[in-house]
């Protein structure tokens, strides 16, 4: 699975951004396609995660409520849309890919930053 993210950025305390990923794979029908975060001086964090068919999301609790991860069916691609972010939501954002019956993530896009100013 290739994946290719896009959407980071800078964004004040209280405000929204939407990330994205696009996938390249044989077969996405056994796919869960995940986010994760590095902040700076963290270790790598889980953040929210699909399964793409059905779309069946999960989510960290440190963003529930706040995040939504979403699936565009046609275009293979996956979208983290960020509201009400805070200076700790700073960092590194990935998306992951594995297989459903998988325990670990085996592909990764390359990160696309997120500021956020407070």
């Amino acid at each position: 699975v290739q994946l290719q993210a896009s959407g980071g950025g800078l964004a004040q305390a209280g405000g929204s951004l939407r990330l994205s990923c696009a996938a390249s794979a044989r077969a996405f029908g056994n796919l869960i396609l995940a986010w994760f975060r590095q902040a700076p001086g963290k270790e790598r964090e889980f953040l929210a995660s699909i399964r793409w068919n059905p779309p069946l999301p999960a989510y960290a609790d440190s963003v529930k409520g706040r995040f939504t991860i979403s699936r565009e069916y046609a275009k293979k691609t996956i979208h983290l849309q960020m509201n009400d972010l805070k200076s700790e939501d700073t960092g590194v954002y990935y998306c992951a890919a594995r297989v459903l019956a998988a325990n670990e993530y085996s592909s990764w896009g390359q990160g696309t930053l997120v500021t956020v100013s407070s």
